[in-house]
């Protein structure tokens, strides 16, 4: 008999996640801007994109980030911008808290 597809998969990922350079997915935020703006050395970089492939939630967070930065660009443009409802407001403090810093 052989075990769920969910079951595998969750093995897979838990596995995944105790390789060596692996990274935590609290790791993955504290390297985001970095990534963003290309400042990550290159082994750096790759550890960041494995994670990224086997991590659907920071990918979407990855995602989130991006748009909450581009629309931070867009708003010192024009006047006002209205966010979408996806983006967390926590990511858009952080991201503007970034930009002063």
């Amino acid at each position: 008999m052989t075990a769920p597809r969910k079951t595998i998969k969750r093995r897979i990922h838990g596995t995944m996640f105790k390789l060596p350079l692996m990274i935590t997915c609290n790791e993955f935020e504290d390297f985001v801007l970095a990534y963003l703006e290309e400042e990550l050395p290159a082994h750096q970089c790759t550890i960041f994109k494995m994670h990224l492939k086997v991590c659907r939630e920071c990918r979407e967070y990855l995602r989130a980030y991006e748009a909450s930065m581009t629309l931070t660009k867009a708003s010192l443009k024009t006047e006002e911008t209205d966010l979408p409802e996806s983006v967390p407001q926590d990511l858009v403090a952080a991201v503007l808290a970034a930009r002063n810093a």
